[in-house]
């Protein structure tokens, strides 16, 4: 009969659920570890897309302010094409009507001269009507104060019945378009004559002065 050696029919303990202790522990670390790296990593991918979200803002307030400057430039390019548009149509008709300017004097003079009738009458109306319609305008008259600017004097002379440079008589009416001058008025003009005090009238309802009712009844 043989010998039974001491320690070898001995089974370690075993925890009920049959699973040792240093296992079960490292599971239970695992678990707990596991929310708190999805938090971290849902953090993460938060910060990453607000990240984003700004770039994105600020990239749409670039494009914004750059559609804005370039509308601006459009529309800054519009008005200008248009307002060229409108100055070479304008120096256009001036251009024209500037050489038919002689024809419209030639047709004042024969007015003058009661030359116009029949059917150069009906022409040179229609020819006016025409001129009128693409902004012609006359201008000149007798009577007016002198304006350098507009007028020009070929005749100049004193008068005792004026108080400033006045034009007399029109020698060749001036035109314009608008407020282009295409050609002064031609005048004649007379100022008042040197030394000449300016008449006062007495003002109405007021007595004369009396320097005037000492004077002498001459009559």
């Amino acid at each position: 009969m043989s010998e039974e050696t001491p320690g070898f029919d001995e089974k370690p303990e075993v925890p009920a659920d049959g699973t040792p202790d240093e296992p079960k522990a490292a599971d239970s670390a695992k678990e707990e570890a596991a929310p708190a790296a999805g938090e971290a990593e849902s953090v993460g991918q938060e910060t990453a897309l607000l990240a984003q979200l700004d770039q994105s803002r600020t990239a749409l307030s670039e494009r914004t302010a750059d559609l804005q400057r370039l509308q601006a430039e459009y529309q800054n390019y519009r008005r200008r094409v248009d307002r060229d548009r409108v100055t070479v149509k304008e120096i256009a008709v001036a251009s024209l009507l500037s050489e038919l300017l002689p024809t419209l004097d030639d047709i004042g003079r024969a007015r003058e001269h009661g030359e116009l009738v029949g059917g150069f009458k009906s022409v040179a109306e229609s020819l006016e009507t025409v001129a009128a319609k693409m902004g012609l305008q006359q201008f000149g008259k007798e009577g007016e104060p002198f304006d350098p600017t507009i007028h020009e004097a070929l005749m100049h002379s004193y008068a005792p019945d004026v108080t400033e440079t006045t034009c007399v008589a029109i020698l060749q009416p001036g035109y314009r378009i608008g407020e282009r001058t295409i050609r002064p008025a031609r005048v004649a003009v007379a100022e008042p004559q040197p030394g000449a005090a300016p008449k006062s009238e007495p003002a109405e309802g007021e007595a004369p002065s009396d320097k005037d009712a000492d004077a002498p009844d001459k009559g």
